[in-house]
This record gives C-alpha cells, structure tokens and sequence, in this order.
C-alpha cells in the first residue's frame, strides 16, 4: 500500500507543481517514515533510572575567616545548682555542682571554671538529666574550701 502511495504520489508531482513544498515533504515522509523516538509504550513494571551525566566533584571554597569558637567560658557555665543533694556535695565532699551547656565537654568545663572563679578543680564528673540538661559536679582540689567558693558565687 504504501508504495502505491508512494508511487501515486510521485506520479501526481510530474502532472502537476503546484503545491510542490507539501508534496514533497509528505513523500519524504512516506518514504523514510515517521519517527517514533519517545512514543515507547512501557509494559515492564521496573523503573530503571536513566544514565545522567556524572560531573567530578569540585572542592569548596575555603572560608577565609575561621570558624569563632562559640563555646567561651560564659557560655559553658549555664548556672550552678542549689538543689539540698547539691548543697550536701558542697558540704561533705567539697564538690560544687552546675548545669553547664550540652556541647561541652569537661576539659572545657575545668577551664571555665577555673577562670570565672580562681579556683582549681581535682575532677569533673559529668551526666545528661533526662530533661535534657548536661550536669557537672567539679570536685575542688585541696586548697579551696567548696563552701567559701559557693558563698563567693551566691549558691548558699
């Protein structure tokens, strides 16, 4: 059938050139055919990702003005506690007790303790209440009394 067609046209293009641009794109057409690139009917039920263009991973600019430390020593020390169980500490095992920030860890906790109150701390233990909070309970050296420490900060 199609050669028919193909044939009646080519025929009807000797008789006659009017209308000769349509003509002979309908015949190009007929002869080559129709593209059907992206009228695939998908019957599988997998969808299979196209390959995409993978481009090599560039390094990102250097920040040019370093990161500022946000954990300073006011920040580190939230407040001390007053609870009876931390007064107790203070008391029998000269130890004074603070809610401190979440991120610090107790090198950090040591240090702004030492510069806020000028005094030097044995150890620090530290623990994460079930609200949320980080406690820390700094054990004095010797030398400073927990009681005069806590006087001078206002807990007592």
């Amino acid at each position: 059938k199609l050669q028919n067609k193909y044939l009646s046209l080519r025929s009807r293009k000797r008789v006659t050139m009017a209308g000769s641009g349509k003509a002979t794109s309908v015949a190009k057409s007929l002869t080559k055919g129709i593209s059907k690139k992206g009228t695939r009917i998908h019957t599988g039920v997998h969808f299979y990702r196209g390959k995409t263009v993978d481009l090599p991973r560039s390094n990102k600019a250097s920040k040019s003005v370093p990161k500022k430390n946000t954990l300073d020593k006011y920040s580190v020390i939230k407040y001390p506690l007053t609870t009876e169980s931390s007064m107790k500490l203070i008391e029998d095992s000269n130890t004074l007790v603070f809610i401190v920030d979440i991120k610090s860890n107790k090198r950090q906790i040591r240090s702004a303790v030492g510069e806020m109150y000028n005094i030097e701390c044995d150890k620090v233990n530290t623990l994460i209440t079930p609200k949320g909070l980080k406690k820390a309970y700094v054990k004095l050296s010797k030398d400073y009394d927990a009681l005069d420490v806590a006087n001078r900060v206002g807990v007592i």
